[in-house]
């Protein structure tokens, strides 16, 4: 009997990152393919490895994901999608330890000042890992006297580690979003609510950006995010990233659009996709 084909979907980090739990939340009927960088999930779709590739692109608390807004464009792939994953921290350890017996955590840099509160409380020391979900794997294998991690909960759940404590975040809030990204663009209307994702560069005129973002305002389009960065570190070559509620196909979109390309030497578009439900509550 043949199998059916279930796809495989790309995230940087180890089994168990929160990226993980991203794809599992977004793509669950989807085999995952771990990778050590960015640039490494995006080669894996990009050669046909994998179907889909799932990328970090802004943190609720931290902002943007350093080099994703420079990898995007060049990448060839197209956003198909977004997810936001809710940063839940779990404290765990081998089985058969208490929380008392707790003395030193490891975790990825950015975990460690979420959860300030609760290990001070606990008297608990916070060492930086590389990566969380590699830092349940090493104790995993290790059994390290009085240690402890800090990452998500399928963490826990694939490593075979037992949790002390749950959601132990300063901060409930905690969430990053992420962009499914294909080989092939999806801008078919697959939802009520889409969202419209694109780079551009201004023409050297006096007020370009103030005019070029005066179609949107006028048309009422919401843009969500605007950002700027360096194009090959120069600092006279600036490029901006902006996403927008709203499908090319709308009027109001389109006028912003057209309005948008008078004003610009170069506009590309990345994706045309359904928000997610979350990001309006």
């Amino acid at each position: 009997m043949a199998t059916e084909k279930r796809g495989v979907i790309a995230f940087q980090g180890e089994l168990g990152a929160y990226s993980h739990e991203a794809c599992r939340n977004a793509r669950p009927e989807m085999d995952v393919l771990p990778c050590a960088t960015f640039e490494d999930v995006i080669e894996a779709v990009t050669t046909g490895v994998a179907d889909l590739a799932m990328l970090p692109v802004e943190n609720s608390t931290y902002g943007r994901v350093a080099d994703i807004h420079r990898l995007l464009p060049s990448s060839g792939l197209h956003i198909i999608g977004e997810a936001f994953v809710r940063v839940r921290i779990v404290l765990m350890t081998v089985p058969g330890r208490k929380l008392e017996d707790i003395r030193h955590v490891r975790a990825h840099l950015v975990l460690l000042p979420q959860s300030a509160r609760f290990l001070r409380t606990h008297a608990i020391a916070g060492h930086a890992a590389a990566d969380s979900a590699g830092a349940a794997a090493e104790l995993a294998r290790s059994h390290a006297p009085g240690e402890g991690v800090l990452a998500s909960e399928i963490a826990a759940e694939i490593h075979g580690l037992e949790i002390l404590a749950r959601n132990i975040e300063d901060n409930a809030h905690n969430t990053t979003r992420f962009l499914i990204m294909s080989r092939e663009p999806d801008s078919t209307r697959r939802a009520e609510r889409m969202m419209t994702t694109f780079v551009f560069r201004v023409r050297n005129i006096p007020a370009a950006l103030y005019k070029a973002m005066g179609g949107f305002a006028t048309n009422g389009v919401n843009m969500t995010k605007l950002e700027s960065y360096m194009v090959e570190g120069n600092f006279t070559a600036t490029q901006f990233y902006a996403d927008i509620e709203g499908h090319p196909e709308d009027d109001n979109v389109r006028l912003a659009l057209d309005e948008l390309a008078y004003f610009t030497t170069h506009m590309s578009l990345l994706g045309v996709y359904p928000a997610d439900p979350r990001r309006h509550g």
